[in-house]
């Protein structure tokens, strides 16, 4: 088959509510097996994996929001490059921003979602908000982010790569999300090779080397240091740590609402409760009202039927004696 009808088919995929993937895959493959044009091509489409809620959020963003991911991958570069140079106070003015770029990202991705019919927990969201960090710390991760077919969350620790295995569906689709110049040639089919590889497979360092030189824009000058790198890990840790402090009081925040809400809903619910205890009381008083007025109609009638009787009995005596001769 050709490789980029499947990547076509894949996109429109990866780009549905999260609850019509399945079916559409089926649909799908059933369309190509009955074409039998391309016959690997239904068996292919079967296979690829469903995503996970937050690796779905983050796919959504790709599809309607790329360019929040472009953001995050350009600023992700400029924070290795800070890195590269040990320029301090370049790396705190990108961590501010980057702290305030995944805030409006992962506004979006719940407005996203939300828009797709499915409203995003706050665990989902920190997952999601991870896996943006991590398209900041490496370009791999910025690849497969941006590549709309991501199948579960990423992670950055600051200090290995991300491990990318398993983590996009077509693999070997997925290039460099950064703009830095890639070697022509052997050299950087090599490059793009290597990048290809870890993304679907996880390879090891030698795969990952050519990857790292092919991203530099210019010689490393010098390691930062392990304090240097210290410092960088307690950023991050920092950044991580206020993020969940703020989603804890969003959380608090939030139950603090749905508690108050329950708490009246359950006050209007036991007025409601007592209201039809009254109501049922009141009616079965006057179904017994009605009952009584019933049988006091009937017997009502019955003595009015009898009197007419006893009245039309009375006329024809009366006739009958007017009739007979004195």
């Amino acid at each position: 088959m050709g490789e980029q009808t499947l990547a076509d088919v894949a996109a429109r995929l990866y780009a549905l509510p999260f609850d019509d993937f399945v079916a559409a895959r089926t649909a799908a493959a059933k369309d190509a097996a009955a074409a039998k044009e391309q016959p690997t091509l239904a068996a292919e489409l079967r296979s690829l994996p469903k995503p996970s809620v937050a690796a779905w959020t983050v796919n959504m963003l790709a599809a309607r929001r790329p360019e929040t991911l472009r953001q995050l991958a350009g600023l992700g570069t400029s924070m290795r490059a800070a890195q590269l140079s040990l320029d301090a106070p370049e790396l705190r003015r990108l961590g501010q921003e980057r702290r305030q770029l995944l805030g409006s990202a992962v506004k979006a991705a719940r407005e996203v979602a939300e828009q797709q019919g499915r409203k995003i927990s706050g665990a989902i969201a920190a997952e999601v908000e991870a896996t943006l960090r991590a398209a900041t710390a490496d370009a791999g991760a910025a690849a497969a982010v941006q590549s709309g077919r991501l199948l579960r969350g990423l992670s950055a620790d600051g200090v290995d790569v991300v491990d990318l295995s398993g983590a996009v569906a077509l693999p070997g689709l997925v290039l460099p999300a950064e703009a830095e110049p890639v070697p022509a040639g052997s050299a950087g089919e090599a490059v793009r090779a290597g990048t290809a590889a870890r993304i679907g497979t996880a390879a090891g360092k030698a795969a990952e080397q050519p990857r790292l030189r092919a991203v530099r824009q210019e010689p490393r000058r010098s390691t930062p240091s392990a304090l240097e790198r210290a410092r960088a890990l307690l950023k991050d840790a920092e950044d991580a740590a206020a993020a969940a402090a703020q989603e804890s009081r969003q959380q608090q925040e939030e139950l603090a609402e749905s508690a108050a809400l329950a708490a009246g809903l359950a006050d209007a619910v036991d007025t409601l409760r007592k209201q039809l205890a009254e109501r049922e009381q009141e009616l079965k008083a006057a179904r017994k009202r009605r009952e009584l007025a019933a049988a006091r109609a009937q017997q009502a009638a019955r003595a009015a039927a009898k009197t007419r009787r006893t009245e039309d009995l009375a006329r024809e005596r009366v006739l009958r004696l007017g009739n007979t001769p004195h």
